[in-house]
């Protein structure tokens, strides 16, 4: 046993380094360990952080920090440490040994209560694609299938989380990158309200506000605790969600009233919903109804509007590549290098070219056009709470899939469209959603629900997601590749 702590999850941890049982360095000591003997397997960390995680270990404060001790991963995207190396996933940076200047304010929050980063977890260039296979670092194998697809862009951290290494990966999503890895590796993964969580210093909103962060873990009092630490607005942020009436915490085991609930296994885009997938929906909507609650399809859900889906398809696809090449440029003035066909993905090369000739009034229209949208998508609650929808529509995909062919350096991107399906939506509205790992396949391979709430419901979403992990627990499953 590499980590005799990888049963427990984050809260469990604090606990024992709280009561003195255990001090704070074994937790981390055990999570290195952990990390020696899966990382050969998954290729989740691409970073290590022996020594600073161990000089920081001493520094925890057990009294009075609620996650003292407690070892994390967090993401090379979505976030950065100043003083250290940050990639994006991305050859160019990875070249050019850019070193970050700057401290997510998200991750300060963390390790200000209690956390010790350990690494730094593997990620697409530039969370563009839904699997973690970066030409830079190479490919992260998902725990439960190594052959298989953790997800992306947060297949990283969702991959040493699933593994036992740590109880916590910090995760990011601009289309269901949260989600999607969460599904696809049995984790809870929470894409909290637009404005829950600032994206500063470095950052003021991330593809016009369809990126959210936080993290993914085992259980959703985890994933409560860390809502409740890294929420709330800091100065100058251009979105702010209204404050919760309680801690996120408090929602855990929390009376859970009546709720309206409509699902839905249908996929707007045409995409397949592969059968096991559907026969999960069908069970958690059975649970759902044997808890009390009002549920029936839901009449005219967005992920299943194929003429709203195409719209905003065509909406997104104009905005998307030009976000792209304001990436690129910010390459450039991180190293004082130009990326080059060289230097980044055939992919990332041919979106940013795309990008670069798209005209303002053109961008300017499809940005508007995606804000539209969300009225339509989002009038859909006001005579419901929740959606309950696959969070993808198939299992975990084989590793390799989703690169550039001869003639198309785009092929992997549109092959890799179904993943998106039912999440990207509600990136554009902001909304809260969850991916809890309902089911397994025949085969052993996980399978998400998503719920999704009403805009700022983050703690209705919290509330039941917990009632629904009483009902059917999932935390003793166990992986192929698992430090434990």
């Amino acid at each position: 046993m590499t980590n005799p702590f990888a049963h427990l999850d984050a809260l469990a941890q604090a606990e024992l380094v709280r009561s003195g049982e255990v001090a704070p360095d074994a937790l981390v000591d055990a999570a290195l360990s952990a990390m020696d003997d899966t990382n050969g397997a998954t290729n989740a960390v691409i970073h290590r952080r022996d020594v600073a995680a161990r000089s920081e270990a001493s520094l925890v404060r057990p009294g009075d920090q609620p996650l003292a001790g407690v070892p994390i991963v967090v993401k090379d995207l979505d976030g950065t440490l100043a003083g250290e190396p940050y990639h994006a996933g991305s050859e160019h940076l990875k070249r050019h040994r850019y070193v970050a200047t700057d401290t997510s304010w998200l991750f300060s929050r963390l390790t200000e209560a209690g956390c010790v980063i350990v690494g730094k977890s593997n990620t697409p260039e530039l969370g563009l694609i839904p699997s973690t296979e970066p030409v830079a670092f190479g490919p992260t194998h998902n725990p439960w299938d190594p052959t298989r697809s953790p997800g992306g862009s947060s297949g990283g951290s969702a991959a040493a989380v699933a593994s036992g290494v740590v109880p916590v990966g910090h995760a990011g999503d601009g289309g269901g990158s949260i989600r999607i890895p969460a599904a696809m590796c049995g984790l809870v993964g929470l894409k909290p309200s637009r404005g829950r969580v600032s994206l500063g210093p470095v950052e003021t909103v991330g593809w016009d506000g369809l990126v959210q962060r936080l993290a993914v873990t085992r259980t959703v009092r985890d994933t409560a605790a860390v809502l409740d630490i890294v929420s709330g607005p800091r100065t100058g942020d251009p979105y702010w969600a209204a404050p919760p009436e309680r801690r996120y915490a408090d929602e855990v085991g929390a009376p859970v009233e009546t709720l309206r609930i409509g699902w839905t296994a249908e996929a707007g885009d045409g995409s397949t919903v592969e059968p096991e997938v559907r026969d999960t929906v069908l069970a958690a909507v059975a649970l759902l109804d044997g808890l009390g609650h009002r549920v029936g399809p839901a009449e005219g859900a967005p992920s299943s509007d194929a003429a709203l889906v195409e719209e905003m398809t065509t909406h997104f696809l104009g905005a998307w590549p030009v976000w792209t090449a304001q990436s690129l440029d910010q390459f450039q003035r991180w190293t004082g290098v130009a990326p080059s066909p060289d230097t980044v993905e055939a992919h990332t090369w041919a979106l940013a070219e795309l990008g670069r000739a798209t005209t303002g009034p053109a961008f300017g229209a499809s940005v508007e056009g995606l804000r539209q949208l969300s009225r339509r998508v989002v009038s859909w609650w006001d005579d419901a709470d929740i959606l309950v929808t696959p969070t993808v529509g198939g299992l975990a995909p084989v590793l390799g899939q989703f690169g550039p062919e001869p003639e198309n350096s785009l092929a992997g991107v549109f092959a890799a469209s179904w993943i998106v399906a039912f999440t990207v939506a509600f990136n554009i509205t902001g909304q809260p959603a969850i991916s809890l790992p309902l089911g397994q396949s025949s085969s052993g391979v996980p399978i998400g629900v998503q719920l999704v709430a009403a805009p700022g419901r983050d703690d209705v979403l919290i509330r039941l997601a917990a009632q629904i992990e009483a009902a059917a627990p999932w935390a003793e499953r166990r992986p192929q590749v698992w430090a434990g």
